[in-house]
């Protein structure tokens, strides 16, 4: 009996050990139906696609999204028929996610700054937008988004990454935005 209690032990031992080396998270490239764009998720997503006006049109837009620890990612992309207008969409974007999220405007300038990226286009409401705020039943939230637009062929792709956790997640939204590829 002495001899199975001691293995059972150090199977326990090496259980925990095992357990403890393990990553948080378990980052996966995600990629989304028919267009190019790629990005790591912490996580395995959950995916939808439905109908969202944007705009003043109405667009599809693919949500891959799935909570890891805790913090809840998601990135989200819709193409622009030809001739909308990227900048307007992606305000209007951004304002219903700082809404939603019961974030106060004006934002502080230290709120938000010009998200680039490599093959981006460089409009004005390409931005990274990391702000405090509200769940939806008053607890407080941390936000950190961001946007942005690439051309495929006569139409503009819309982009919005966001992590949302209780406090300030910058890691793993620095990790997960700069995965953003198209």
């Amino acid at each position: 009996m002495r001899h199975h209690s001691s293995a059972l032990m150090a199977i326990m031992a090496l259980t925990w050990g095992l357990s403890a080396c393990s990553p948080a998270q378990n980052w996966r490239d995600v990629a989304f139906e028919g267009n190019a764009l790629k990005v790591q998720l912490p996580c395995k997503p959950d995916r939808t696609t439905r109908a969202v006006p944007l705009a003043g049109v109405s667009v599809d837009l693919q949500v891959v999204g799935c909570q890891s620890d805790s913090s809840m990612v998601a990135v989200m992309t819709a193409s622009l028929p030809t001739g909308a207008d990227a900048n307007e969409a992606m305000t209007g974007w951004q304002k219903a996610t700082l809404d939603n999220a019961r974030i106060a405007s004006p934002l502080a300038p230290e709120q938000q700054q010009i998200w680039h990226r490599p093959s981006h286009l460089p409009l004005a409401s390409s931005i990274r937008i990391q702000a405090a705020g509200q769940r939806a039943n008053g607890e407080p939230v941390a936000m950190d988004a961001v946007w942005g637009a690439i051309a495929e062929g006569d139409r503009l792709r819309l982009i919005h990454a966001v992590v949302y956790d209780k406090n300030r997640p910058t890691e793993l939204a620095n990790t997960m935005f700069e995965s953003i590829k198209p």
